[in-house]
């Protein structure tokens, strides 16, 4: 039980949550890739909330090992982005989740509405 693919219903189950629950792989792109299904789940009426958002952590050391044998990763540990001195990157763990609804529902609800999306496209093109 701790594939990705099982997380998202786990996580569900214990928050007590109801609908669809599933885990989005695009790599780079996954947290806006969420965001635009939750959007278009809201559009569809096939909920009337949603939890979109992502998880990036670093618990493969291998993977790690690839990125800095193949001279991808600052040797010092320094993002020097836009500087001429640049000589890699540097990878970081962290999570972000946003809730939507949407805005005629917000707003009849008296919600505290923090930003508007008008409209997702998705590209993940590698």
């Amino acid at each position: 039980g701790t594939d990705v693919s099982i997380a998202a219903g786990r996580i569900s189950y214990i928050l007590g949550l109801m609908g669809p629950s599933f885990v989005i792989d695009t790599a780079c792109s996954s947290s806006l890739v969420s965001v635009h299904q939750a959007c278009q789940s809201l559009r569809q009426r096939e909920c009337d909330l949603a939890l979109a958002g992502g998880v990036g952590l670093l618990i493969d050391p291998d993977e790690m090992i690839g990125l800095s044998q193949g001279g991808m990763l600052a040797p010092d540990g320094c993002c020097k982005t836009f500087d001429a001195n640049a000589n890699g990157y540097v990878r970081g763990e962290g999570c972000g989740m946003i809730v939507l609804k949407r805005l005629s529902d917000a707003t009849a609800d008296g919600d505290n509405i923090l930003a508007i999306i008008r409209g997702s496209m998705v590209n993940h093109d590698g």
